[in-house]
């Protein structure tokens, strides 16, 4: 049965391909050839198509394509007081290596954190007034400010003690899902990389160096984030979206869900759980027996990051296969994580883009009919 409310029998991450004259846009912009308005502009209108395309291909929500974004994470969490930006984070050494040596940056915290401004707010009013159909804001998890650098990369003056950083983190995200709310946002999901980090054993290494316990690590980041959505609206659903890392097709980490499971499934308070399973780096579907009822998994099946098209008898085939541990009525299918998660994008063509999204749809409507 085909659904009204989020999630969707047929859903996506949230990013998408930046088409060449926006690409253009924001260069011009960094060289200072045009100003922030005309970006805007810019961006206003290639977000008004990439809805009616989303809309089109049968999308029962739609996103901005994060086109105002370079990163999926970073645009949104330099706006809070007391983060800067520094460094990189080791890939996984068995992760496939981009041409051009990038890391992932991490975040550090060099003050007070607050809530100064609102985030997402405008951006939201703005998608929401080109779509006719549910739209969606896709947000970094809280976890994100803590993981990549732990305790060595959080300012000792402004936090001698833990406590108090998870609390105004918190409070943080409170705000700005109060402020979402108030302008109508009733879809979110939080953008999380490191409950799926934590599934590495190469991850779950380098956090221990750094003097966390990675056995530890997903209690505390479930408690961050049902801190961070306390106060959220009955009316409201939250997803989150678990990545091993995606830029220009590459990926940073591997490994089955099992080490999270539980924690993941039954302590974090959301109502929905977009997966990578795209392939054998996120293992098998067993851990999914942990999936309480009322709880929804959105399976990431259809891969964002390569050419090749996924045919419905195979997708149907592993929507049954997962079947096995969680009921069909609690599952639903997306492609496993965005198009373009930074600005540069995966290394497939656009039309691959949106047919695997109307693939995603048309099989889901054959599952749920």
């Amino acid at each position: 049965m085909q659904r009204t409310q989020p999630p969707f029998r047929c859903d996506h991450v949230g990013s998408l391909l930046r088409p060449a004259h926006l690409m253009d846009a924001r260069e011009k912009r960094a060289r200072g050839e045009i100003d922030a308005n005309a970006l805007r502009q810019i961006e206003d209108e290639a977000i008004a198509d990439v809805v009616r395309k989303q809309e089109n291909v049968g999308l029962r929500c739609v996103t901005d394509g994060e086109f105002r974004r370079a990163y999926f994470h970073l645009d949104f969490l330099q706006e809070l007081d007391g983060v800067t930006v520094t460094g990189g984070i080791k890939a996984n050494k068995d992760a496939k290596a981009s041409g051009d040596g990038f890391t992932p940056p991490k975040l550090s915290v060099t003050g007070k954190l607050a809530h100064a401004r609102d985030i997402q707010v405008a951006d939201y009013e703005y998608l929401a007034s080109q779509s006719s159909v549910m739209p969606k804001v896709s947000i970094p998890s809280p976890t994100m400010v803590h993981f990549r650098g732990g305790r060595a990369a959080i300012d000792i003056e402004a936090y001698p003690e833990m406590d108090q950083f998870f609390e105004d983190l918190a409070q943080c995200y409170r705000d700005e899902i109060a402020a979402l709310h108030a302008a109508g946002c009733r879809y979110i999901q939080l953008d999380d990389t490191n409950l799926a980090y934590l599934c590495d054993p190469d991850m779950r290494a380098a956090a221990a160096d750094r003097g966390d316990d990675p056995n530890e690590l997903p209690h505390r980041y479930a408690e961050l984030i049902n801190a961070a959505l306390a106060d959220r609206p009955d009316d409201m659903t939250v997803g989150v979206h678990l990545c091993r890392g995606n830029y220009r097709s590459t990926w940073f980490a591997q490994g089955s869900y099992e080490p999270v499971a539980d924690v993941l499934f039954n302590e974090l308070n959301v109502d929905a759980y977009f997966l990578e399973y795209d392939d054998e780096r996120s293992g098998d579907f067993a851990p999914l027996r942990f999936v309480p009822k009322g709880k929804d998994v959105v399976l990431g099946l259809v891969s964002s990051k390569l050419q090749d098209m996924e045919s419905h008898d195979e997708l149907a085939t592993r929507i049954d296969e997962a079947a096995k541990y969680v009921p069909l009525d609690q599952l639903c299918l997306s492609p496993q994580c965005g198009f373009s998660s930074t600005a540069e994008g995966n290394e497939i063509t656009e039309d691959v883009q949106w047919a695997k999204l109307e693939r995603v749809v048309k099989t889901a409507e054959q599952v749920w009919q």
